[in-house]
């Protein structure tokens, strides 16, 4: 069993375990029962050699989803079949010395003529790790050579339409197969891709389609690059349907998607469904597992799946499950407060206030929990293997200040930031704080829950943040000095992810442009980097990074080498964090988010975790979206043509 058990350790070193074990064993045993022994020794290394699966052996034929799918799927209008149990996903390929791609979502509109940033379409980059590092060898910015990979059959090279990888002629059906006919076409808030998160297999991702009053969240294969599901989340609102896919994650083992829909103040679940090898057979919209976080339910028009096929003739899978009737939509949380400040009845909150609890991000743990951070700042802290998911944790906006971004767990410990609020109050605001959870003192199941119970270590708060989001220990409410580079002190934590080995903690600073690097076991800020320099760390007084070389140049008011880090991950060996970049036209939290050379920011990690600098950008482009851009509060009223603005970057395995 040790032979075959895919770890941490390599194939050498268990044979070596072993082998020195086996001596110590023999040494102590009579001579017939060294010969048993050294029998059954040497059928398990011969047996181990045979059996063993390989690393990442999930399926090697391209076509295995397809042909299972039309095995199994019912006539398109019915409901899909279902599993009695998922086995969890496979571990993801990728070692040290794996090929890769980045894959960045670029929340531009893909058709022209829109009326606003993000209403329609937009586009899916994708590299691979191998043109990406021609890139940095050549001693030039230019990218003729790095070309982004196309997701249809009928194009040779990206950027992706959000458009042609989930076709406008896909319609939807509710629970009980009650099927509209209405085209995706012809629906609105198809737009605005915020961001792809990547299962623990590395073979699909969620697609987070955010745009105002659409909710639609995907799931891309990405070996073959296809569709393989779509859904719309639950409408919820007084007299028309409000909802919105911010982010949507995946519970640790894969059995489940995590969606944050924001507008609808829930968090909701597809029940995810695998074979034997990890491959996704059908997708569960579970309507009676979700968690309302606002006051007053009303739902306003249920959650649906899409049928029909995907750019390569492929059906999609999916369906709904449950009733509403089951969910977690009352107003009061497990100790008897307001989940959400104002409602009618429940007993006082402590530790500050909910005033708007729109969920940004649920951060999985390994124990089957999940963090969930709000606009409006406070926490909860979810269940999230039961149904409905339960609430195991509350905290008010006075222990954990808004607005909440994102987090991860490293070892028992979960990271989550805070940073400004992406609504207009954000714009005179500044927010770069830290919070620490110890995810074993929850309960592991539901139960009696006291407010702000455990109380989380704050690791870091700045000195210069305004006292918004709950926060009261600073001095000024505001921050007038907008988000212009050199002129700005606001600041705004946002992307944030740790070294390949867990010992530190990188989150980076979406207006000031440097990364503040944490130690994970003490909790300490260590040091602090640049990704306007060369060596990342003389700033703007040193030789200028790739950022510079790269910028947007159509308008002589732009400010250069401004980078405007968002969400961002690692790559798998270790080497490099890779982060979205900001355009000049933030089609999202522009008060905060204006930069001069939307791409993907490569930053090469030194120091042994330590520190970082900037070595590449692989660009991004858009200059068919002609939205006009108008005034960035505390920013550049930007006149150019580029409209390219990335929101999230990661790194998927590279399949043969």
């Amino acid at each position: 069993f040790f032979l075959k058990k895919r770890s941490k350790h390599n194939q050498r070193d268990r044979y070596r375990f072993v082998f020195e074990l086996s001596l110590q064993v023999i040494m102590n045993l009579s001579f017939p029962s060294k010969l048993i022994f050294g029998y059954l020794l040497a059928s398990s290394f011969i047996t181990s050699q045979t059996d063993a699966a390989a690393p990442g052996e999930i399926s090697r034929d391209t076509n295995k989803r397809a042909r299972q799918l039309k095995d199994t799927k019912s006539p398109k209008g019915t409901k899909s079949p279902k599993a009695t149990k998922s086995p969890k996903a496979t571990e993801s390929p990728m070692s040290d010395s794996s090929p890769y791609e980045v894959w960045a979502a670029d929340q531009s509109n893909s058709v022209p003529g829109q009326t606003g940033k993000g209403l329609l379409g937009s586009y899916l980059w994708i590299w691979d790790s191998e043109s990406m590092t021609d890139y940095l060898k050549s001693s030039s910015p230019e990218q003729e050579d790095t070309k982004p990979i196309s997701c249809t059959p009928n194009d040779e090279f990206g950027p992706c339409n959000l458009l042609d990888v989930f076709p406008q002629d896909l319609t939807s059906c509710k629970k009980d197969n009650i099927c509209d006919m209405t085209p995706l076409a012809d629906l609105p808030g198809f737009g605005r891709l915020h961001g792809v998160l990547v299962d623990p297999s590395g073979r699909y991702v969620t697609a987070n389609i955010f745009a105002l009053g659409g909710g639609y969240v995907g799931v891309i294969d990405t070996k073959t690059k296809e569709a393989v599901a779509l859904f719309r989340v639950s409408g919820v609102a007084a007299t028309m349907p409000l909802r919105s896919v911010h982010l949507s994650t995946w519970t640790k083992d894969g059995s489940a998607i995590l969606v944050a829909n924001l507008h609808a103040k829930m968090i909701e679940r597809i029940d995810v469904v695998r074979d034997e090898d990890g491959i996704i057979t059908d997708l569960n919209f579970n309507i009676g597992a979700g968690v309302y976080m606002g006051k007053d339910f009303n739902l306003v028009e249920e959650a649906s799946w899409f049928v029909g096929s995907n750019a390569f003739g492929n059906p999609l899978i999916g369906s709904v499950i449950g009733s509403y009737t089951d969910a977690n939509i009352g107003d009061l949380t497990p100790s008897g407060a307001c989940k959400e400040s104002g409602c009618l009845t429940g007993l006082r909150m402590v530790g500050g206030s909910r005033p708007n609890n729109v969920p940004i991000t649920p951060v999985p743990t390994a124990n089957g929990n999940a963090y969930v951070t709000l606009g409006g700042g406070g926490l909860f802290v979810l269940k999230t293997d039961t149904s409905p998911m339960q609430i195991i944790g509350e905290y008010g906006n006075a222990v954990v200040n808004g607005a909440g971004v994102v987090g991860y767990e490293v070892g028992n410990k979960v990271f989550i930031e805070s940073g400004v609020s992406a609504s207009n109050a954000g714009a005179t605001q500044s927010m770069f704080s830290l919070y620490v959870f110890d995810d074993t003192l929850f309960p592991a199941s539901g139960g009696a829950v006291q407010q702000n119970v455990p109380a989380p270590i704050q690791a870091f708060k700045d000195p210069n943040n305004t006292n918004t989001g709950g926060n009261v220990d600073n001095i000024s409410t505001t921050d007038m000095t907008g988000q212009l580079p050199q002129s700005s002190t606001r600041r705004d934590a946002h992307g944030l992810w740790p070294t390949i080995d867990g010992k530190y903690i990188h989150i980076n600073d979406r207006i000031q442009n440097i990364v503040e690097v944490f130690d994970a076991k003490t909790s300490e800020l260590v040091n602090t980097y640049d990704l306007v320099s060369a060596d990342g760390k003389s700033g703007r007084y040193g030789p200028s990074g790739p950022c510079r070389a790269v910028s947007v140049t159509d308008d002589a008011g732009l400010v250069l080498n401004d980078p405007a880090p968002d969400l961002m991950e690692i790559s798998p060996d270790g080497k490099y964090f890779i982060l979205a970049f900001r355009g000049p036209a933030p089609v999202t939290v522009a008060h905060a988010a204006q930069g001069s050379c939307p791409g993907v920011g490569i930053v090469e990690i030194t120091e042994n975790g330590r520190s970082g600098k900037l070595v590449g950008v692989l660009r991004t482009t858009n200059t068919l979206d002609d939205v006009i851009v108008g005034t960035v509060a505390g920013g550049h009223p930007y006149s150019g043509s580029e409209r390219s603005d990335p929101h999230y970057a990661i790194t998927v395995p590279k399949w043969d």
